[in-house]
């Protein structure tokens, strides 16, 4: 069969919002329906019999998908070949390459569908580099074309991912109008589809981040509506790590370490280390941002530290796991070290997002008056204030504000006992004097 069939498979799959496990289910492996999308396996009549009744298609559409292989197809499927592959490896700047040629490629080809699946991961792979203006500029190009006002499904994937990278760039009020919007187009998908979770999982990670704290939970509570007792471990583990996050956040503590647990137990290294660098990381910094210091919150610092180094990550990965480390310095008293560590971030303060970028330079502030150094704190806890302000993060701009008038007033006391101490209440007044002469 041509590459034909096994774009189109995966252009139906994708379109349904249903990932190489969901169309498998427990017949095909999803390591199979992948041989199948990139052409490295012939399907059976069995096998396309069976996958066009699970995508509600007439097996003959199947069958018409086959075409013989031209050269610029067998050109396509080496791009893509070396694209996942690279993938796999973590190789991003590699994949990318690969994609946006299988995505020329196909382009030259009229194939559209395999266009918009390879630029689709061409953005991704900028992402994982955090290079997000320049995936932010794709992404916008694939939401503009007529297949995602077409298809719900690729509506909602390019949406899902502006969010997330407005997000990523501290643009908080925009990364919750592409979500919301990824949510409402959800509605269209089948119930118990991945792409609806993804949704809701950008959705509240934007409203949480702008201090919409209640917002995000009625969400959460709509999205564990979406999951049954047949969903993924992993998927599970992702949605446990979601509301557990938003419960910390609200300060209801037994509520999040209890779902945080759970996604301890069903996210696992050996399936994506990736994913469990970032949980761990999510889940020390929720956990030191709500004061929890206790092992397990170190442990969880540890495991990213860990993770990250296995992975390896971009300067924001780094950073943000710096920032988390330098916290529990903080938090545990060292602040000298603290402070330290803080002074190395702020310098490279510009590939965080805004709001996290608050984050490093407000925690800057209080461990610098800490350390008695109050003009300084005063510098960077209006720095915060700013940050904050441009990121649409309400709540922790006043955070910042309390903070500079704390400082403040505490001077003006100083500064009201200097002024008694020089003119202290016992001293003799002229008329006094005058009197006593």
């Amino acid at each position: 069969m041509g590459n034909g069939f096994g774009e189109k498979l995966r252009a139906e799959r994708l379109e349904r919002g249903l990932t190489q496990a969901e169309l498998g289910k427990n017949l095909y492996s999803p390591s199979y329906i992948s041989l199948l999308e990139t052409g490295r396996r012939e399907p059976t009549a069995e096998v396309i019999e069976e996958l066009a009744r699970r995508l509600e298609l007439a097996p003959k559409a199947l069958e018409a998908w086959s075409q013989p292989v031209s050269v610029s197809d067998a050109e396509y499927v080496l791009a893509g070949l070396y694209a996942r592959q690279a993938w796999d490896l973590r190789d991003y700047p590699l994949a990318a390459g690969h994609a946006a040629t299988a995505a020329q490629i196909a382009l030259e080809g009229k194939n559209t569908s395999a266009w918009w699946n390879m630029t689709y991961m061409q953005a991704e792979c900028l992402m994982k580099q955090g290079q997000l203006k320049e995936c932010q500029q794709i992404i916008q190009h694939l939401l503009e074309h007529p297949m995602a006002t077409e298809s719900a499904g690729l509506g909602v994937r390019a949406r899902q991912m502006l969010a997330a990278v407005c997000h990523g760039q501290g643009e908080l009020s925009t990364a919750v109008e592409h979500a919301k919007e990824a949510v409402k187009l959800s509605e269209q998908l089948p119930q118990g589809s991945t792409l609806i979770i993804g949704a809701h999982r950008a959705l509240i990670g934007a409203l949480a981040e702008s201090g919409k704290l209640d917002e995000a939970w009625k969400y959460c509570e709509a999205m564990m509506e979406h999951m049954d007792e047949h969903a993924m471990s992993q998927l599970a583990g992702e949605v446990a790590w979601v509301v557990g996050n938003v419960a910390f956040m609200r300060h209801d503590y037994a509520e999040g370490i209890k779902h945080h647990e759970r996604a301890a137990k069903l996210l696992s290294p050996a399936n994506d280390i990736e994913l469990w660098a970032r949980f761990n990381k999510a889940s020390a910094a929720v956990r030191l941002s709500s004061g929890i210091v206790e092992p397990e919150t170190l442990s969880s610092i540890e495991r990213a530290e860990l993770a990250l180094s296995i992975v390896g990550g971009n300067l924001t990965d780094q950073l943000e796991v710096a920032f988390i480390r330098a916290r529990w310095l903080y938090l545990t008293g060292d602040i000298l070290a603290a402070v330290a560590k803080l002074r190395e971030i702020h310098a490279d303060r510009k590939a965080l997002a805004r709001h996290t970028a608050g984050e490093v330079s407000l925690l800057l502030g209080k461990a610098l008056k800490a350390a008695g150094d109050t003009d300084d704190a005063l510098v960077h806890l209006e720095e915060a204030q700013r940050d904050f302000s441009a990121a649409g993060a309400q709540d922790r701009v006043q955070q910042a504000m309390d903070a500079v008038l704390e400082i403040r007033l505490a001077e003006r006391r100083a500064a009201a006992a200097h002024g008694a101490a020089s003119s202290p209440s016992g001293a003799s007044s002229p008329g006094s004097a005058a009197k006593a002469s």
